[in-house]
């Protein structure tokens, strides 16, 4: 084949990478693609794009994809509260899906029928960025050097540094992710299972337990489980969360390590910061207790979870995410009302919620204090054959009855 290679550019070392040894390789011509899903400042996009050319792409592509990744992705990973091993609210990986798209539309829009990008053969990366794109076009040309050819990121450094080309901040040291969601951190403590990064190293908070600022009380509303305000004041969903990124991160709330199975089946490990998304997902869940019924949060846990893992392993574009997406939705319509929230230098504590579809002001008894909805002997009844299963058990086996 001929024709560019659109190459979907992050601006750091693997990418940077890629464009002069595309280039070089193949005798093509490179277009970079960024595919913005958040933590792009106009400064910072205009400084990608200088370096995209400088590396030697002909020509470079900034897509704005914010309100489309909270609209097609992030609502529903808050829908079902979703969280992978109980800790990691799926930070960067949850995007793959939609900048792969997003990047074969660029090359659509070229005439261009090759993709590439800067994944590894260890990560979960590659199988997301080409499970969507051969879902879309099992016909796309694909190359991927850093898995097909690897060198390491020392190797890679010198290899820029001897054609007199720019090096990401971050260097050879750790790789780093950013987006709307948050942000991951690799790097050599998070191969093992032994240690932390860091302190300097948390791109969001470093230095917040040093000089610790003052505990601040506010309160997030949702409205249909989408957060919408903060202290009263009304966002749109993106500004939303980029200010409760800001927020949080003063704290050094949303920080953490994951430890869990890779879509290749090894376990890996993963450093975060997440201060948006966990003060989000830690007041939906919170409202949701308060406004749906026992078995629509059992329910929704167990469809969640799958929802999570199906995100995850890059299988965003299977039709039963849909039919999940529905589902989650249609839970959503009571989840409206205000989560008070208190933040202390690594804590986040819910001191109340509110709603006017509250199912604890719905009932006239009090848990504890008063029965209003049923009497002393319907309390007697109920106690009875509540034990009744465990009762015919203990006589059929030959117990007292």
């Amino acid at each position: 084949m001929s024709g560019p290679i659109v190459l979907a550019y992050s601006g750091g070392l693997d990418t940077s990478y890629c464009i002069p040894y595309l280039a070089e390789k193949t005798s093509r011509e490179i277009v970079t693609v960024t595919v913005d899903t958040g933590g792009l400042d106009a400064a910072a996009a205009a400084d990608l794009e200088q370096r995209a050319l400088t590396l030697g792409a002909r020509e470079h592509h900034r897509v704005d994809a914010r309100a489309m990744f909270f609209d097609e992705v992030l609502r529903p990973l808050i829908a079902g509260n979703v969280r992978r091993g109980h800790l990691y609210p799926l930070c960067v990986g949850a995007e793959r899906v939609l900048q792969a798209q997003q990047v074969a539309v660029v090359a659509g829009r070229l005439g261009a029928r090759a993709i590439g990008h800067g994944c590894t053969a260890a990560g979960n990366d590659q199988i997301r960025f080409e499970v969507a794109l051969r879902t879309l076009d099992p016909d796309l040309e694909i190359f991927a050097p850093v898995r097909d050819d690897p060198k390491p990121r020392a190797e890679q450094v010198a290899y820029l540094e001897s054609r007199g080309l720019p090096i990401p901040a971050h260097g050879a040291a750790y790789s780093v992710n950013r987006g709307l969601w948050g942000v991951t951190v690799g790097g050599q403590e998070t191969l093992d299972s032994l240690s932390t990064i860091p302190e300097s190293a948390w791109p969001l908070s470093a230095g917040a337990f040093e000089d610790p600022v003052p505990p601040a009380s506010h309160r997030l509303s949702f409205e249909h489980g989408v957060p919408t305000a903060l202290d009263g004041q009304s966002f749109d969903p993106v500004a939303l969360l980029e200010r409760l990124e800001v927020l949080g991160s003063c704290y050094a709330i949303g920080r953490g390590i994951h430890l869990g199975d890779t879509v290749l089946g090894i376990k890996g490990r993963v450093a975060f910061e997440a201060p948006a998304a966990e003060l989000v997902l830690t007041a939906h869940r919170e409202l949701e207790k308060l406004t749906l019924t026992a078995r629509q949060l059992r329910l929704k846990d167990t469809v969640a979870a799958v929802y999570g893992d199906l995100v995850h392993e890059g299988q965003l574009l299977d039709p039963v995410c849909r039919d999940i997406e529905r589902f989650l939705d249609s839970t959503q319509g009571r989840v409206t009302g205000t989560v008070s929230l208190q933040l202390r230098p690594g804590s986040l504590f819910v001191t109340g919620v509110e709603s006017p579809h509250s199912l604890l002001a719905a009932t006239r008894g009090h848990y504890g204090e008063a029965a209003g909805e049923w009497s002393a002997a319907d309390a007697l009844g109920f106690a009875r054959l509540s034990a009744l299963p465990g009762l015919l058990h203990r006589r059929a086996g030959g117990g007292e009855s």
